[in-house]
């Protein structure tokens, strides 16, 4: 028996990678395969005994020859999806598994339950895995799952550790999650064995705990299978069969074993860390990589019984009870890719390697001191999958028809599977889950990067890497940058403008007048025997967003915005998608897809909503009305009858183009659907002062009469040839130039010459999140997603359903209208100078009914605004009266603030500027 302490102390004494070693693949890996299978310490596992190959056997049952879908993978997430899919009411759907029931990753993850996550979508999720978990299959079957619910407890080392706590617990109470920070002393009382002499304070949440992978994954295939699903274990898959339609679409038609086929129109990918070799059957691209993870298992310590779980953020560790044990595991810099995936691994381990565990080990220690004189009676050290984004990969592939994906669960399967079984079996049933999940739809990633190694391995590694660290609203990643950049990308560099990232696309975020901070080749934080960058200025402005009260650079962004509102400022918006809809039957789509009324003449510009069948607002874009041309040029195809330009923005464009793919192929519409995103680049001019900036540069008139809101034109700008479009994102009067790639940088330079004497600034995207904002336009994916109405976010606008034609979602709509509204998003602004960001709790009359989704510091009303969704608690609708009637607080960090609630916008409700009126 090892203790902890000397374990250490081996690990000290190991030489260490030399740092002069090259960064090559080999260096990231491990060097040996799995090693021989191992016990872990759980109190069963659904393994049978050594002896024939289990696979040689043969199936566990005979393979029915159709079904109507097949979930491959017998782990949490297809155990969950199955379970689900049988609860809806599927029939026919069917299980495969290539050995049993969770011998891939499922069998030796740790099962720990924290129902707070900085995501209101992931706090619903969990809560239905909980309550699937701890009481819904017990009362369906009469087994018990194994769950053990003994709390949970995050450590504070630092303030802004314990401000973001905070921000959970605030956000917690809008979903009725009990959870109370705690002082170092109360945190002593609850936990007598935990050293608190470093602490800020804990954040306890009684009702968190532990599940069981066996007895949960037993006790759901037993309740799917009693409701007409099959489970067939010992059963892999060696092939996806695929047939092309007469649309020339590729759709699922069935799937391949050894022992037989299953002719299917739907397969679930739930295969884990195999998810990419199951993908490629089918020629779908699955953006994962493979890892070992790790912990350790103590033996016996006197007092530990009935201890919660655990999470120390900062020293990188998790401890789990078991028992009167503990598991002691974590997320470190230097993860080991398991580069070679054997397709023959099953109930197996690697060797732990004490070197890369050390850092938990040194955390463990200080936290539960204890633990330095208690020994170890097991390790475990498996595969797990890992994404770039560290969100799961969900939803039908874009590629093929009918193919599911519900994998890369980055070691959260077991607590998340609950919830994205349920939205994954709405998808595969319905056409869409029942919750926002565009997080975690396979659509979010761009063609381009799902099937990039370079990206997906630095992503994925930069992920795995801060898995603890603290989530700041404005973080930006490091790895896998300089993937898209547009044509203007070099010359705003020079100009000091330091970037986002957003699915591979370099975007301003905001103008840094200390010169340039380009983003350097991802060094990997040091690990890998890799030289970190030193005075990497862009690495340093991160740092500065680290914090939860206003930046270092909250003044350089307000000036920004309020040289937009006070004279121009040019934004460069080219990351945005920019798609042509052309062809026989384009009018019919656009009818179709958009629930705005776009039949409007050529020359026009209508900002639209594009729905699903539930209602809920899949994209908010602009179409443009195309005149028919048999002369392609680099601002239109050729086209006869009807065409529409679509611009849609940037982080969603490969969402856009999917949904949009998607319908086009549902309905059997004839017409192309063309993307120049790539091939045009984009930038705005807004402000009192554009129009006598953009008349120097422009060759027609731009007077409210010759050229009105809301319409655009083919102009030359400086001798180029653009289409310009008078639209507004920020509530001013203003112009977008869509402008070809090659002609972008002398456009753009020939803006600021005109603007030079009009105070014409540079600004980003920080400076377009607080002006929209203040103005009270939407922001898709914040304040308006796939789960929420036109009606409910108080766009009604721009729905036809005063004309009888017909759009997608329209039944949707009118069923809502006809019932009354029971949530209403609404505009609250704060006098008090403090920042808020979203996650906020909103109180009513002493009452929570909702949390705030998007919020800024509005510069010009000089005030914090904050949009969120509320609901009456008596379950009554909510009308323009329940709204104006109630007395509200945002809670921020546990601390209420006064808040006033609007039914207009606070900065220029009656749309004056936007027309030019000042």
């Amino acid at each position: 028996m090892a203790s902890l302490s000397r374990a250490l102390r081996v690990a000290a004494a190991c030489p260490r990678q030399s740092p002069t070693r090259g960064l090559g693949p080999c260096n990231l890996s491990s060097a040996s395969g799995p090693t021989a299978e191992k016990s872990v310490p759980y109190q069963r596992t659904l393994k049978e005994g050594q002896g024939t190959s289990v696979v040689a056997q043969g199936p566990s049952r005979p393979l029915p020859s159709t079904a109507n879908v097949v979930v491959i993978g017998g782990g949490s997430l297809g155990c969950q999806t199955l379970y689900h899919l049988a609860k809806l009411g599927m029939s026919g759907a069917v299980l495969l598994e290539r050995e049993r029931l969770t011998s891939g990753t499922t069998w030796h993850t740790a099962g720990l339950l924290w129902q707070l996550r900085p995501s209101d979508v992931e706090v619903e999720l969990l809560a239905h895995t909980r309550r699937v978990v701890s009481r819904e299959l017990e009362e369906e079957t009469g087994l018990h799952t194994g769950w053990i619910q003994n709390g949970g407890l995050f450590i504070a080392s630092n303030r802004q550790r314990l401000d973001e706590y905070k921000r959970l617990m605030s956000l917690g109470k809008a979903y009725g999650v009990e959870s109370h920070v705690l002082s170092p002393a109360e945190t002593k009382t609850l936990y007598p064995l935990m050293n608190v002499d470093d602490l800020y304070g804990t954040l306890y949440v009684p009702h968190d705990g532990t599940m069981d992978p066996a007895g949960t994954c037993s006790t759901l295939a037993r309740a799917a299978s009693a409701r007409g699903a099959q489970v067939i274990e010992n059963c892999p898959v060696t092939g996806i069969r695929v047939w092309t339609d007469d649309f020339g679409v590729r759709r699922v038609a069935g799937v391949e074993t050894p022992h037989g086929s299953i002719q299917t129109p739907c397969v679930v990918n739930c295969a884990g860390v195999w998810a990419s070799a199951v993908g490629r059957m089918a020629g779908v691209k699955v953006p994962l990589v493979a890892m070992h993870h790790a912990y350790v298992v103590t033996e016996r310590i006197e007092g530990i019984q009935n201890m919660p779980n655990v999470r120390d953020h900062d020293a990188s560790v998790y401890l789990r009870l078991q028992g009167d044990a503990l598991s002691v595991g974590g997320y470190e810099a230097n993860p080991i890719f398991w580069e070679e995936v054997s397709d023959k691994f099953a109930f197996g381990l690697f060797d732990l390697d004490w070197e890369v565990f050390t850092q938990h080990i040194e955390g463990a220690i200080n936290r539960v001191p204890v633990l330095e004189k208690t020994g170890i009676k097991s390790t475990v050290c498996g595969p797990e999958s890992f994404t770039p984004d560290h969100k799961p990969l969900m939803g039908e592939a874009p590629e093929l028809r009918g193919f599911f994906l519900g994998c890369g669960f980055n070691s959260a399967g077991m607590m998340l599977g609950g919830g994205c079984g349920q939205e994954l079996a709405h998808w595969i049933i319905h056409g869409r889950p029942e919750k926002d999940m565009h997080g975690y739809d396979i659509r979010r990633f761009h063609h381009s990067l799902t099937d990039h190694p370079r990206w997906i391995r630095e992503r994925s590694h930069e992920s795995y890497a801060k898995n603890y660290s603290v989530v700041f609203p404005h973080d930006e990643p490091l790895a896998g940058r300089n993937m898209r950049r547009d044509p203007l990308h070099e010359e705003l560099l020079g100009q000091g403008c330091v970037f986002q990232e957003r699915h591979g696309w370099e975007r301003p975020g905001w103008f840094h007048p200390q010169g340039p901070a380009p983003v350097l080749e991802y060094d990997y934080y040091g690990a890998y025997g890799s030289r970190p960058h030193e005075d990497y200025a862009y690495r340093r402005l991160l740092a500065d967003e680290y914090t939860f009260d206003f930046p270092p650079h909250h003044d350089t962004i307000k000036k920004e915005c309020l040289a937009c509102r006070g004279a121009a400022a040019v934004f460069d918006m080219s990351y945005f998608g920019k798609f042509y809809l052309v062809g026989l039957d384009a009018r019919k789509a656009a009818d179709w897809l958009f629930s705005a009324d776009v039949s409007r003449p050529p020359g026009s510009t209508v900002y639209t909503c594009m729905l699903n069948h539930r209602g809920g607002t899949e994209s908010d874009l602009t179409v443009s009305r195309l005149a028919p041309s048999h002369q392609a040029s680099p601002l239109a195809p050729a086209f006869e009858g009807d065409g529409y330009y679509l611009a849609v923005g940037g982080a969603v464009a490969q969402h856009n183009w999917s949904h949009i793919t998607t319908v086009l192929q549902d309905q059997k519409f004839q017409c192309q659907l063309i993307d120049s995103s790539e091939d045009l680049g984009m930038v705005s001019i807004q402000g009192p002062a554009s129009r006598a900036i953009l008349q120097e540069v422009l060759d027609a008139d731009l007077s409210n009469e010759a050229f009105p809101f809301s319409t655009h034109k083919l102009l030359r700008a400086a001798g180029h040839l653009v289409r310009a479009m008078r639209l507004s994102f920020v509530g001013e009067l203003g112009w977008e130039l869509h402008i070809p790639k090659v002609s972008c940088v002398p456009v753009y330079r020939a803006v600021m010459a005109a603007g030079a004497k009009h105070g014409l600034v540079n600004a980003g995207y920080r400076a377009i999140d607080s002006l929209s904002i203040e103005k009270g336009y939407r922001h898709w994916h914040a304040d308006l997603r796939p789960d929420d109405s036109p009606l409910e976010a108080g766009l009604a606008f721009t729905c036809k359903l005063k004309s009888p034609v017909p759009f997608l979602g329209r039944e949707a709509l009118e069923q809502q209208r006809a019932a009354g509204l029971r949530r209403r998003l609404v505009c609250f602004t704060v006098e008090d100078k403090v920042p808020m960001f979203g996650l906020e709790a909103i109180w009513r009359n002493g009452q929570v009914v909702g949390h705030v989704r998007r919020a800024d510091f509005g510069f010009a009303i000089d005030k914090t605004i904050a949009y969120g969704y509320i609901h009456d608690p008596s379950g009554g609708p909510v009308s323009l009266d329940f709204v104006k009637s109630g007395d509200y607080a945002l809670e921020r960090m546990g601390v209420t603030y006064g808040a006033r609630a609007h039914l207009k916008s606070p900065f220029d409700p009656d749309n004056k500027r936007v027309k030019g009126t000042y």
